[in-house]
């Protein structure tokens, strides 16, 4: 069973070809559509000069133009690497270098970006821009995708393609520069893209047994992933989908009136975000528009990636009381590692913690001497995963050796850096990440505990927590705040609300009000700048 993203995608166009496969706006493709396009683009690519293993870069918002040059990629043998489009010429130097960029693939609008950063990446050969309504002018010696697109045959490229072939992430995580995570289109496969089951943790046993299953299904299942094709989630809420035969949908720009909208238009069954930072604007938007849209198609809002608060889900499940929502757990590195499926009523947390999940398949709880723990023993320990693994960073054997270790027992994992408990039933809670946590006198701290209990203050719109130094205790909880508009909370006000649910050493001590929390466009938290505008602030007072 040779597995490869490419020849997956393939299956399932084969077996439903008239399908509808894509929707971005007001855009919509067939599975065959989309493959045609595809294939052009990467007959175009061949003819370039790409081809198994060349890195080629994708720089823009979602669109159909970034999916195209993703699956053209794969098709060749090539690897894609996602852009932060909020990225400025320094960070996109460093990425161009650090990833090994020989193509690129952009939207016009970040064209002055790029000119500034090409003469300082001489690898970088081969530019395709993404036309739209910016004007921008273009970086010379680029060729418009069109044209590329054009020129090349619809016939998919002739080639034995891998299941070693590469799929490289760059992920920012919540501190530091961004990584490439490096993995095989088979373990990556396994760990994030359908081949094992989500509810029953069963693999499947042939290539083409997702394509047979898209086949068999009469009325596929209508996903829009909310987070940009730049981020995991994405792009695998993507090609799980496509391997199985269902329709994915994306809004050009995160908007929560488009994302509304779109549910209603596109009859979409399952929307899937990125935690606290995109459900509070569709909260509060469908707050303010109650009888606006008809969401009855909608069943599932699935959450991956950032910190989805109870109170929010409850919010969300206040408006939408017939929806489950699916709370995953995860990481870049170790693909997903547990899920819980929650409806009104049981989104309260374990213990006042993080969310408590069913345990993914390989999914384990190390102790200090990197052996799984035992369930119900109460032990902190680290979240870690073994089976179907990433084969490290990119260019990065220190980080590499850091965060993939090997138990005495042989067995490899990958410990991404989170903090968690094995429940007694084998379920997992999550506590939170090991490089943010705060040490206050000895006592551990998870900065996600605290923030879930802040944003359940009415005045607190999002929150982050970190550590700042404390004569007496080491460290000391201060609360980065963006309050919620005409409302200023106080620190004693913030106090009060977190002695209720909260033991006291955890009760934030020192209070930054901001205008804005500041978050990745994935909804991912900032931490450094957080804890830089903490220590400045504190120190000031």
């Amino acid at each position: 069973m040779a597995l490869n993203i490419a020849d997956l995608f393939e299956h399932a166009v084969d077996a439903v070809p008239d399908r509808l496969a894509l929707v971005v706006g007001d855009r919509h493709l067939t599975y065959r559509q989309l493959d045609q396009d595809a294939n052009r683009l990467a007959n175009h690519l061949l003819a370039e000069g790409f081809g198994t293993g060349d890195h080629i870069g994708v720089y823009g918002q979602n669109s159909v133009e970034w999916a195209v040059a993703m699956l053209a990629a794969f098709k060749i043998r090539a690897v894609p690497i996602n852009i932060n489009f909020r990225y400025v010429e320094d960070e996109l130097l460093y990425l161009f270098d650090n990833a090994d960029l020989v193509g690129l693939v952009h939207s016009r609008e970040y064209s002055p970006r790029v000119a500034v950063v090409r003469d300082r990446a001489p690898q970088l050969r081969h530019l395709l821009v993404i036309d739209d309504v910016s004007g921008a002018d273009l970086v010379g010696g680029s060729l418009p995708f069109d044209e590329a697109l054009a020129a090349g045959s619809a016939e998919r490229p002739t080639l034995e393609r891998s299941p070693d072939d590469h799929y490289v992430l760059y992920t920012g995580g919540t501190t530091g520069m961004p990584k490439g995570v490096v993995w095989r289109h088979e373990d990556v496969f396994f760990a994030l893209g359908g081949g094992v089951d989500a509810y029953t943790n069963e693999r499947i046993t042939h290539d083409r047994q997702l394509a047979e299953k898209a086949l068999a299904t009469a009325s596929p299942l209508v996903s829009l992933n909310a987070p940009p094709l730049m981020h995991g989630a994405a792009q695998w809420g993507a090609m799980r989908f496509w391997f199985e035969g269902g329709t994915v949908v994306f809004v050009p720009h995160f908007s929560p009136d488009d994302i509304w909208s779109t549910v209603e238009r596109e009859g979409v069954n399952t929307l899937a975000i990125t935690g606290d930072a995109m459900a509070r604007p569709l909260v509060e938007t469908l707050q303010a528009n109650a009888t606006r849209w008809n969401l009855s198609s909608l069943f599932v809002v699935s959450s991956s990636a950032a910190i989805f608060s109870p109170t929010v889900k409850d919010a969300l499940l206040d408006l939408l009381p017939n929806v489950m929502i699916v709370d995953a757990i995860g990481s870049s590195e170790s693909g997903m590692n547990g899920m819980a499926v929650q409806t009104k009523g049981q989104t309260a947390t374990h213990g006042g913690g993080g969310p408590t999940v069913t345990a993914g398949r390989d999914a384990v709880v190390l102790g200090d001497d990197v052996r799984p723990l035992a369930p119900g023993t109460g032990v902190v320990g680290r979240l870690a995963r073994a089976g179907n693994l990433p084969i490290g960073y990119y260019k990065d054997p220190a980080k590499t050796a850091t965060t993939f270790v090997t138990g005495p027992d042989g067995t490899r994992y990958v410990v991404a850096g989170d903090y968690a408990t094995l429940e007694a039933d084998g379920s997992i809670t999550l506590l939170g990440r090991g490089s943010v946590c705060i040490n206050s006198g000895g006592e551990k701290i998870y900065p996600e505990e605290v923030e879930g209990v802040l944003k359940a203050h009415p005045a607190v719109y999002d929150a982050l927590v970190v550590g700042v130094p404390d004569d007496r205790w080491g460290q000391a909880v201060a609360a980065v705040v963006q309050a919620r508009p005409g409302l200023v909370p106080t620190l004693d006000d913030l106090a009060r609300h977190c002695r209720k649910h909260l033991a006291g050493y955890k009760v934030p001590r020192h209070l930054v009000l901001v205008d804005e929390v500041r978050r990745s466009p994935s909804g991912k938290p900032d931490y450094p700048w957080a804890a830089e505008l903490a220590h400045a602030r504190v120190a000031e007072a």
